[in-house]
């Protein structure tokens, strides 16, 4: 396993029972009666309320539902994947040989269940302090998403994606519907964004419009880390 220090010194939180971290990073693929899934139950609810919180003191004269709308979005998989790659939390990952072929590390599930774990992880190494969650959590949020906002955390990702796409291709994405499934009433609509006719974010959704939209947040983020 890859050298835990190293992350503890990314997290900017050191461990005083590492095997808390270790268990964390644990799929229950490699090991399932010992896996990340209790840390990542109560890790989940410890964002919940982080981040409402957070989110309560930071924005006064916001309605509750503006503020249960921004608070989906920043528990959200597709947050939590950010966080994850901030962290680099892939390569530490213990999983097993099969997913590990399954390209388990760069799966958006289990990079965002991964860091759910680990703040539930943080929770139990410090007594069950929420308040060093609370600390830890707005640090890390406050660096990623400096200007939280509902005009930057619902921004129209297709025409953030055509911007793009112009500026750096000289062309305008395409979005096709690569296939379908299920029943009529409950149809889910596959999506792939094709740049200069190759593909890039693929994403599900219910209907096409909510799965383009995904798709093209899901190419923003290759192309984001395609510069970096």
């Amino acid at each position: 396993m890859k050298d835990l220090y190293r992350l503890q010194q990314e997290l900017q939180y050191e461990f005083q029972n590492i095997s808390l971290l270790r268990e964390a990073l644990t799929h229950r693929s490699y090991n399932k009666p010992y896996n990340n899934e209790r840390l990542e139950f109560i890790g989940d609810s410890i964002l919940n309320f982080c981040v409402a919180s957070y989110l309560y003191n930071s924005f006064p004269n916001m309605n509750e539902g503006s503020l249960s709308k921004l608070r989906s979005t920043l528990v959200s998989q597709s947050t939590l994947y950010r966080v994850a790659q901030h962290f680099s939390l892939g390569k530490y990952l213990r999983i097993s040989e099969a997913e590990e072929r399954n390209s388990g590390r760069v799966k958006k599930s289990l990079l965002s269940n991964s860091v759910e774990a680990i703040l539930g992880a943080i929770y139990f190494d410090s007594d069950e302090n929420v308040g060093v969650v609370q600390g830890f959590v707005t640090r890390v949020y406050e660096e990623l998403f400096p200007h939280i906002s509902l005009e930057t955390m619902f921004r129209d990702f297709k025409t953030t994606l055509q911007e793009i796409t112009q500026s750096q291709f000289g062309v305008i994405p395409e979005y096709k519907v690569i296939s379908t499934s299920g029943p009529d009433h409950e149809k889910l609509f596959d999506i792939g964004v094709y740049i200069d006719g190759k593909i890039y974010g693929k994403a599900s959704g219910k209907t096409k419009k909510s799965a383009e939209q995904s798709s093209a947040e899901q190419t923003i983020l290759m192309l984001e880390e395609d510069t970096v």
